[in-house]
């Protein structure tokens, strides 16, 4: 997207930016792990969804805001509203830890910082999702390499300068980390988010992972991210 002039910041403050389509199923479980305090607001960028998530939103105290569908676009404009000199994107299906909020503003004091984000824990109890755990958070720790679903955090003068993510209907995030690299030090903080296992479940462990590291490999070849997507809706991915 095009550079967004962003509101004023406030200093202590973190925004986490939910972006949503049809989660009613899950958003109570993520609200349920944000305190209602003042140092946090929440952003929750709806794509239009029909079962409610927004009213969900909108009962808890989140700053509920209508968007286009696409991750991307919501996540950009959910930051374009926010206050905060944090920004926190999280994604509808994934809960933070307790104590979340000193663990980052910790993490992001590193020297050369200028994001981070957590090691992934998988709501299963599937004995091979510990595996895929074990490969997450190793390729998040040796090679800088976070997913969204890892809840990244950015400070937001680095957002700001980066431009936001970049507009594509998929691999947002994994671009987004690849010019925060350039910038400086992507930290993984010493705590873990649980995110749904519905994407192991639909397609099974060992396909979803071959998919996953397919579309990698395709995108960094130069694969259009819109042929990638239309693969994505061709596989059954949630």
């Amino acid at each position: 997207m095009a550079a967004q002039m962003l509101p004023a910041r406030h200093h202590d403050l973190i925004s986490i930016v939910i972006p949503t389509l049809n989660e009613a199923s899950n958003l109570p479980q993520v609200l349920a792990t944000i305190p209602a305090v003042a140092s946090l607001e929440v952003i929750v960028v709806d794509g239009g969804s029909s079962d409610g998530t927004q009213a969900i939103a909108t009962a808890w105290g989140a700053r509920t805001v209508a968007s286009l569908p696409g991750r991307a676009h919501q996540m950009n404009q959910g930051a374009a509203l926010a206050k905060g000199s944090v920004l926190l994107f999280l994604h509808a299906d994934t809960r933070l830890p307790h104590g979340f909020e000193p663990i980052i503003h910790q993490t992001l004091a590193q020297p050369e910082v200028v994001a981070g984000a957590f090691e992934l824990a998988i709501d299963s109890s599937r004995r091979a999702l510990r595996w895929v755990e074990w490969g997450v958070n190793l390729r998040s720790r040796h090679f800088c390499m976070p997913y969204g679903d890892q809840a990244i955090f950015i400070k937001a003068d680095v957002f700001r300068r980066l431009g936001g993510f970049p507009d594509l209907p998929m691999m947002e995030d994994f671009e987004l980390v690849r010019q925060l690299c350039k910038l400086g030090k992507i930290a993984i903080a010493p705590a873990q988010v649980l995110t749904s296992d519905r994407r192991w479940r639909s397609l099974g462990i060992l396909r979803t992972t071959l998919v996953n590291q397919i579309v990698i490999a395709a995108y960094l070849l130069g694969v259009d991210p819109h042929t990638l997507a239309r693969w994505y809706c061709h596989l059954g991915k949630p």
